[in-house]
This record gives structure tokens, C-alpha cells and sequence, in this order.
């Protein structure tokens, strides 16, 4: 199950919808090895693209350096789908390499606050997909 605090789960759902309608994708980090996502990380798209996102490699090495420094890691790795479900495609379960890391999506499909949008987690191991619950906290 993926807790997560109301103010985490109202950020990554704003830099979503902002970045509609391409991908918004980014990383909440944690202190290693207690599974507690703490700090937002909104990341650029290097792709901008509406079907496909790319952490740019620089800005993940200076990630993982800063993350490194702060005794961190990335507790959830979110990004949205603007047209589709939330839920991982191929090419997102391909590109899983963070075996505990919870896997975020949000469907920006409808983006005029009216209607419902997805935010769902997974947990991505060696290809298979488990969805799990989310639990927003106050």
C-alpha cells in the first residue's frame, strides 16, 4: 500500500494537469529504506511528448547525486497518461528499474476539474505489474 499525504498527492496531481497535454513526470523522495515519500521532485519531460516520457540524463544523475548527499531515495516515480488509463504501458514496465519504488500514474484525460481523473500506484518487479492500494493521509 502506498501512503501518501494529501499535500504530496495534490502536488503531483497539479504538475499533471499543468503539464497537460504532455507527460508530467517526477520523483518524490524518502529516507532510505523507510518507504515514507517526503520530498516532491517535479522533473521536465525531456521528450515533451503526449504519449511518452524521459527523465533528461543530466537532471537524473544530479537527482540521484542530491538524493545520494541526503541519505534518499526515490520512494515514488510518478508520471501521467493524457489520454489514456493510468496504468503502465510496455514501454513503462520496461523502463521500471526501481524495484521498491511505487509507480505512479495520472490520467489527465479530463482536464476541466469537472470530471474524474486516475491516480493509481503499481509496484513494477522484473516485468510484473501489482496494483496496490493508495491511502491519502491529512
Amino acid at each position: 500500500m502506498l501512503k501518501i499525504s494529501q499535500t504530496l498527492y495534490d502536488q503531483i496531481v497539479e504538475h499533471s494537469r499543468k503539464d497537460h497535454p504532455d507527460e508530467a513526470c517526477g520523483v518524490v523522495a524518502g529516507p532510505v529504506g523507510e518507504g515514507r515519500p517526503e520530498r516532491f521532485i517535479p522533473m521536465l519531460n525531456a521528450a515533451r511528448s503526449p504519449t511518452f516520457y524521459e527523465f533528461d540524463s543530466t537532471d537524473l544523475l544530479k537527482l540521484y547525486r542530491e538524493m545520494d548527499d541526503r541519505d534518499e531515495e526515490p520512494v515514488i516515480i510518478y508520471h501521467s497518461h493524457t489520454a489514456t488509463e493510468a496504468h503502465p504501458s510496455r514501454t513503462d514496465i520496461s523502463y521500471a528499474n526501481e524495484p521498491g519504488a511505487h509507480y505512479v500514474l495520472v490520467s489527465t484525460a479530463d482536464t476541466d476539474d469537472a470530471g474524474p481523473f486516475q491516480f493509481r500506484s503499481f509496484r513494477i518487479v522484473d516485468g510484473t505489474v501489482t496494483e496496490e492500494e493508495v491511502e491519502v493521509t491529512a
